[in-house]
C-alpha cells in the first residue's frame, strides 16, 4: 500500500499544523516520523485513516484521493497501534483480537488459528491470550495490540508511540523484536516516536516535522553526518550518543538492518 501527500495543509484552530505537505511512502517501506510535541507527527497518521482532514491538499492511497465515503473500507485495510495498546479492559486479549475478524464473518476456528501464528511470531505465550489486559504486563499488552493490528493481515500498519509507556528494557526487547517483524511482514509501516534511537532501530527512512514541514528525509546515518539545517543538529545533538549506539548495532546486525539503508523518494 502506498501513501501519498500533495500539498496537504492542517490547521488546529489558528495553529498550522502541516504547510504544503508532498510526501510519498513506497509500499513496503518502513518510515519513522519524529519531532517535538505538536509538530504533526500523529496528525499525518489521523490524516491517513481519515479520523483528521486538511484544508488544502489531497491524501492518496495507491494513487487515489481518499474521500469521506471511504474512509471505513480504508481503516479496515491498516492496522493501528497506539500508546498504551488501547486494548479493552472487559475483554480478553484473545477478545480483543476478535473484534474486527468477527465483523468481518471469520469462525472462530480460523480467528483462534491466526491468534495463534500472530503470537508465535511476536513471542508471547498463547496461554496469555486468556487473561485480560490488566492482568498483562505493559510488554505483553503492546505485543497483543500488534497482534490485534495484524489480526487480518493489513497490507500497511501505522503505530503511534508505540512503545512510549514501556520501562527502558521492556522497550529494548520491544525495539529489537518489532524490528525483525517489520524486516519479514513486506508491509508498508508508518512510526511516530520522540526516540531518534528508537527510530533508527526500528526504521530505514526518518522524516523530521518542524514548523509543519518535513526538514530532514533520509536513513539515520545522513542525520549524524548530513544534518539539513541548525534544528536538525540540535535534535540530532540532543540524542546523539543513544544514535550512534543504535546505528553500530544495526551495522552488527548486517544488511538489510532497520536505521540503515537509504530513503524512499518524496515527491
Amino acid at each position: 500500500m502506498e501513501f501519498r501527500f500533495e500539498g496537504v495543509d492542517k490547521r488546529h484552530g489558528s495553529n498550522v499544523i502541516l504547510q504544503a505537505l508532498t510526501l510519498r511512502f513506497a509500499a513496503g517501506s518502513v518510515s519513522a516520523i519524529l519531532g517535538e510535541s505538536g509538530a504533526g507527527k500523529s496528525t499525518l497518521l489521523r490524516l491517513l485513516l481519515g479520523l483528521d482532514w486538511p484544508e488544502a491538499g489531497a491524501v492518496l492511497i495507491d494513487g487515489v484521493p481518499l474521500q469521506p465515503a471511504q474512509r471505513l473500507a480504508v481503516r479496515r485495510q491498516i492496522g493501528y497501534v497506539i500508546q498504551e495498546g488501547g486494548l479493552f479492559p472487559h475483554l480478553t486479549a484473545l477478545g480483543n483480537l476478535s473484534l474486527l475478524p468477527r465483523h468481518l464473518g471469520w469462525s472462530r476456528e480460523r480467528i483462534r488459528a491466526r491468534a495463534a501464528e500472530l503470537a508465535a511470531l511476536v513471542e508471547l505465550p498463547a496461554a496469555l491470550l486468556q487473561r485480560f489486559p490488566g492482568e498483562l504486563s505493559g510488554g505483553q499488552r503492546q505485543r497483543v495490540a500488534v497482534m490485534r493490528a495484524l489480526m487480518s493481515d493489513p497490507p500497511a500498519l501505522l503505530l503511534d508511540e508505540p512503545l512510549g509507556a514501556l520501562d527502558p528494557l521492556v522497550r529494548d526487547e520491544l525495539q529489537q523484536r518489532l524490528a525483525a517483524l517489520f524486516r519479514t511482514l513486506s508491509k508498508t509501516v508508518l512510526i511516530v516516536t520522540h526516540d531518534l534511537p528508537e527510530a533508527a532501530v526500528l526504521a530505514d527512512r526518518l522524516l523530521l516535522l518542524h514548523q509543519g514541514r518535513i526538514v530532514q528525509d533520509g536513513p539515520a546515518r545522513a542525520w549524524l553526518e548530513q544534518p539539513a539545517d541548525a534544528f536538525v543538529r540540535r535534535f540530532v545533538a540532543a540524542q546523539r550518543g543513544g544514535l550512534a549506539d543504535a546505528l553500530a548495532a544495526a551495522a552488527a546486525r548486517g544488511p538489510g538492518a532497520a536505521g540503515a539503508g537509504g530513503s524512499d523518494a518524496t515527491g
